[in-house]
């Protein structure tokens, strides 16, 4: 890779170390304090004086959006004889060489667990009023610090390239279409690449970009989490891939249409998801004492539809009657683990103890 800066060189306080990636209009470097060796940022750094002013707008833009799942902004200088905009450093891959090694798609608790991380980041970045508008597998980040993927919980989600969330319009469109974010993609990206998840009405200059044109990319990007490609006409999940879940497909279904029909935010989206995954509920049963415990070694069943359960179980997998008081949730991915266990099946976050 051939870049403009050098290792050893020094950006305020900061010693440059390697290269991250480089795009059409700058670097994005890992650097480390010049005193205090042990604290490590990322630099962004321009290698064209027109992307000075994006370099400030999204300094500017994202110092304003505190929230786990946005990459922070630590320190700007725009007017600095060497302009930098200074970030967190998240250590691990981008989504996009997470999917590369993925081809077919990623776990579903993965894929779902990625999902949530862009939406809470959307929601925080909207109620702020800022659009991406450029929002691709490049941008989104996966904070791993040398875990496997399984161990992924949703704060380790983590969305950045915020250069483009304020501006003109028809300046937004140039940019885009010279592909102006820095990422970490393959060598050999192309500007369909990042057409590709722009909302219809925006490419086609019918409306401007909004919150639901950001839901359209996270859309596609969807799609590319359950099954390793984007969409191809009006191609369903559950056509590469039979085993995604009902839930996620309508979750798709409702992202990647059109304007009229998307949902309206983040939060929105949030809530059906949650709404369509939690298993049902069963209905309150208070006239009937609950059965006695069952005999040592004799599985229990279920006091409404009598069929065997497992000790373990919170729901019964035949009815999905709930068999439990108080329903355990794991914290980080939202999941539903086992009463007995002690890590989450679907994310690896370390569970507190059970509190029936």
């Amino acid at each position: 890779m051939t870049t403009k800066y050098q290792p050893g060189a020094r950006v305020s306080e900061y010693i440059l170390e390697q290269c991250l990636g480089a795009g059409t209009f700058g670097e994005v470097w890992q650097a480390r304090h010049h005193v205090w060796e042990s604290e490590q940022v990322a630099v962004k750094l321009p290698t064209e004086p027109e992307y000075v002013r994006f370099l400030q707008r999204e300094g500017i833009v994202v110092h304003g959006l505190r929230h786990p799942n946005i990459v922070r902004v630590l320190g700007m200088d725009p007017y600095a004889d060497t302009p930098y905009l200074i970030m967190e450093l998240v250590k691990g891959p981008s989504l996009r060489d997470v999917l590369a090694q993925h081809p077919t798609g990623l776990p579903l608790a993965t894929a779902t667990i990625v999902l949530r991380g862009v939406l809470r980041a959307m929601a925080a970045a909207h109620d702020g009023n800022v659009i991406h508008r450029d929002l691709k597998p490049g941008n989104v980040m996966l904070h791993l610090d040398g875990r496997p993927l399984a161990a992924l919980v949703v704060d380790d989600i983590k969305v950045g390239d915020f250069g483009l969330g304020v501006g003109d319009a028809d300046v937004l469109r140039s940019m885009v279409e010279q592909s102006v974010s820095i990422e970490r993609e393959a060598a050999g990206a192309t500007i369909s690449g990042t057409l590709a998840y722009m909302a219809p009405e925006v490419r086609d200059g019918a409306q401007p970009s909004s919150p639901r044109s950001d839901l359209y990319a996270i859309g596609v990007i969807l799609f590319e989490l359950l099954t390793g490609a984007r969409p191809a006409g009006a191609e369903l999940p559950t056509t590469v891939r039979p085993d995604v879940p009902v839930a996620l497909e309508e979750v798709f279904r409702r992202l990647y249409t059109r304007y009229e029909n998307r949902y309206e935010t983040a939060h929105a989206v949030l809530h059906d998801l949650d709404a369509r995954l939690a298993p049902p509920r069963a209905a309150r049963h208070s006239a009937a004492p609950p059965p006695p415990p069952p005999p040592s070694g004799v599985l229990p069943t279920c006091p409404h539809c009598h069929r065997l359960t497992e000790p373990d179980d919170q729901f019964c997998t035949s009815c999905g009657a709930q068999l439990v008081p108080r329903v355990r949730r794991c914290a980080s991915c939202g999941g539903y683990p086992g009463r007995l266990d002690n890590f989450c099946i679907f994310c690896g976050a370390t569970l507190t103890p059970s509190q029936e």
